[in-house]
């Protein structure tokens, strides 16, 4: 079940815009290609002569590579080429922005093809081309690696000890309040401080204070299709990847980087997604692909398998959190203060920065402290997984927020109502919001039928919580070209995951008024459309959906200027109103005035770019009915509700779509998913058999709420969608379990033994 709170406003205050296209729920344009298997993924593309990769990976969490001895694998038939680190060049320490988050190249290139060392199991070491897969499964496991194995790290407390082994040599934590490097290599690649108001005096007015500490475990983005690259590295130089990616110009940049090849001679084609989630960034396969390719002279296909893609790709980071919140005896806020320390895996890159920036966001603190370390341990790079850094700070805030109102003896909803962020709210590292919607959406919990309904019965319990993430907008382009039947193609360079063409070429039809059914929106390579960072940051709908806006607006002004040169009269006397051109005796819809000027004149081409930095955060806040068997701990959920600010709903189904997935995520991370390693620092459930995700037997109808507070910072309104969901659903369900069997959880996942123990603890 899904509804719109009907309590909309225009930019904070009036009528909302009315729209004829916005808010519609057109069929999405990639509908039919999508349910009838004819869309093509990353594994589907088959280029002339294209031949198999497979890659030889470690065996071990931490050791160093003495040696590496590829000739069985070369001597076997149909091997057509074997590639290590040799074969790539040095990168240097050049820091490339990936769009969330940067990497160091000499990282990136290490984490593609192992150098010196190997920082994680299935850290890949060496690669393997031939004539057909199994040859060159086999040739990769003909390769013989002689190791130095050392102690792996893989708790994020134990790695910043000052006897832990180091990982990296290279690496020094970096103080980010003063820019100063330690003079030492550490595990602790960079140490994060925003203070604000006096915190000590914040804590003396409190006359309720509480202080937890809290463990969240390492998680995947969990999306269907595997990792996947195809490269060519033709006779004439030109390089060409087609790939399953969240950004096209990102692989370009990373493949151009890490090859050391000018840009221009890397072309990224993208091919259709099957999740990404912020797991598809970051390059693994393209520039291994490629250099296989140079040695082969034939273009080269490597995709993972389940294995690979948990043991070897960026899950987001488990992470160690302290909390400590003060509240006066009315219910306010008077200081408030976080440690954090996040998981990097082998390399830095913890998106500790994003944590710290979420951890007190909901919330106006007046004093406040948050501390923030990236820690490095012997497991994958760690990568964005939808709001990354935000869940696991929220897990802790709103679990303490519950604590203190259980202690001041007020509701949940009035604490959070009496302290929500609104315009003008400062968090602690500097922001200062803009119109948000925050308020709106615990309003709308709030008198919702489900927060309003009864839940009876013994072991049933209910909690809510908020989450938040900050939104990005970044650089877009689009191109539109108005074809000879009035119809209009639309190229942009968006990867289309949640369905963001249909909601760009939505926005396009509404700026020039005309149906979204008459717009052919394409996702196309690198070569073919301007600069577009990553689909990632909740950016695309904001950031892409104004590039649209703008092309909308250069068409118009062109039909107005050949209007005016056709009909011979002053261009000021033509206007474009209403999806019609307007002249002194005539009103000709755009149809008709594209299809007549298509005839008369040069093609109408439309441009739009964008760059605008106004993404107005988004908020959502979330209620969930439990029920906890007392013998074995499981968590049943029995109802479901999200309510959340989209700013403008452009499209309601993929808000409501975007909402549901997210919070699935968020129920699987808070119940049941987590890495599991043993001492040696092997992932023991590296499958979607023993890493377990929700399925539909896991869950309900997961009810969803579209608040719409328009962003004053977009010519539409829009908010990015796709990270708040997944924010308030750990801390929500433990709240839930703990009105239902009066535990409290400070560990993720929830799952059954750990609950049951906290059961067994309160009975012993």
């Amino acid at each position: 079940m899904a509804t719109i709170d009907e309590t909309k406003t225009d930019a904070g205050s009036g009528d909302a815009p009315k729209y004829k296209v916005i808010g519609t729920r057109p069929i999405r344009h990639d509908g039919a290609d999508k349910v009838t298997g004819r869309a093509l993924y990353g594994a589907d593309i088959k280029v002339k002569g294209m031949i198999y990769g497979a890659i030889h990976r470690s065996p071990h969490a931490h050791a160093v590579i003495k040696s590496v001895d590829t000739s069985k694998a070369e001597a076997l038939p149909g091997v057509r080429a074997v590639a290590t680190s040799a074969d790539m060049p040095e990168p240097g320490d050049k820091i490339a922005e990936l769009g969330e988050g940067a990497v160091n190249l000499n990282h990136l290139s290490s984490n593609n093809l192992a150098r010196t060392k190997v920082l994680y199991k299935g850290h890949p070491i060496a690669a393997v081309a031939a004539d057909n897969i199994h040859i060159a499964q086999e040739a990769a496991s003909l390769i013989e690696v002689e190791y130095e194995v050392l102690p792996p790290v893989m708790d994020v407390l134990k790695a910043m000890e000052d006897d832990a082994p180091v990982l990296n040599p290279d690496v020094h934590t970096e103080e980010a309040v003063s820019g100063e490097m330690g003079d030492k290599p550490s595990n602790i690649a960079k140490h994060l401080v925003y203070e604000k108001g006096d915190i000590a005096q914040g804590f003396a007015d409190a006359k309720y204070v509480v202080e937890k500490e809290f463990r969240t475990a390492t998680v995947h983005q969990g999306y269907i299709e595997p990792h996947v690259a195809t490269s060519l590295w033709n006779n004439d130089g030109q390089i060409t990847v087609w790939t399953s990616t969240q950004g096209t110009f990102s692989v370009r940049q990373q493949v151009a980087e890490l090859l050391d090849v000018p840009l221009a001679r890397v072309k990224v084609v993208p091919m259709e997604i099957g999740g990404g989630f912020g797991g598809k960034i970051s390059v693994y396969l393209a520039p291994v692909a490629a250099v296989l390719s140079r040695k082969s002279g034939a273009p080269v296909q490597l995709v993972m398998d389940r294995a690979d893609v948990l043991q070897a790709t960026g899950p987001t980071p488990g992470s160690y959190i302290k909390v400590k919140m003060g509240a006066d005896a009315d219910g306010r806020i008077t200081a408030a203060e976080a440690w954090m320390a996040y998981e990097a895996g082998g390399y830095p890159g913890s998106p500790i920065g994003a944590g710290c920036m979420c951890v007190f966001s909901c919330y106006d603190v007046p004093n406040g402290r948050v501390e923030g370390y990236d820690v490095c341990v012997n497991k994958p790079r760690t990568n964005a997984y939808r709001a990354p850094g935000a869940t696991n700070a929220a897990f802790a805030t709103e679990t303490v927020v519950d604590e203190l109102c259980e202690q001041i003896g007020m509701a949940p909803i009035d604490f959070r109502l009496l302290n929500a962020s609104k315009e003008g709210t400062r968090r602690i590292d500097g922001v200062t919001y803009p119109r948000i919607g925050l308020v709106e959406t615990l309003e709308a919990i709030k008198n919702s039928e489900h927060f309003n309904s009864a839940l009876e019965g013994d072991n049933k319990g209910r909690g809510i919580a908020c989450g938040f993430w900050f939104n990005a907008g970044l650089k877009s382009a689009v191109t539109a070209t108005v074809n000879s039947d009035g119809s209009v193609g639309l190229l942009e360079g968006s990867t289309d995951i949640g369905g963001s063409r249909t909601a760009i070429a939505m926005q396009f039809a509404e700026t020039l008024g005309i149906a979204a059914e008459d717009i052919k929106p394409a996702v196309v390579d690198t070569d073919s459309v301007g600069y577009t960072d990553v689909t990632g940051g909740s950016r695309v709908t904001y950031a892409t959906g104004w590039a649209a806006y703008e092309a909308g607006k250069d068409l118009q002004r062109q039909i107005v200027a050949r209007a005016a040169e056709l009909w011979e009269v002053d261009p000021s006397a033509v206007s474009y109103e209403d999806g019609c051109v307007v002249g002194p005796d005539k009103r000709v819809p755009f149809k008709e005035i594209a299809i007549e000027l298509s005839l008369t004149g040069e093609p109408l081409v439309g441009r739009g770019v964008s760059n605008h930095n106004e993404p107005g955060g988004a908020f959502g806040a979330h209620v969930v009915d439990v029920e906890v068997d007392p013998d074995t701990g499981k968590v049943d959920i029995l109802r479901y509700t999200a309510a959340q600010d989209c700013g403008t709903a452009i499209h309601p189904a993929y808000v409501e779509g975007q909402i549901q997935g997210g919070a699935v995520q968020g129920i699987g991370w808070g119940l049941n998913e987590e890495y599991w390693y043993d001492t040696e620092g092997s992932m023991r459930n590296a499958n979607f058999l023993d890493y377990r995700i929700p399925t539909c037997y896991d869950l309900p109808m997961i009810e969803t709420i579209i608040v719409e507070v328009p962003n004053p910072g977009h010519p539409f309104g829009v908010r990015g969608v796709g990270e708040v969901p997944i924010v308030p659903p750990p801390a929500a369900l433990g709240a839930a379990i703990h009105e239902a069997v009066d535990v409290r959880m400070y560990e993720l996942p929830m799952s059954p033994p750990r609950v049951l123990h906290e059961l067994l603890q309160k009975q012993s």
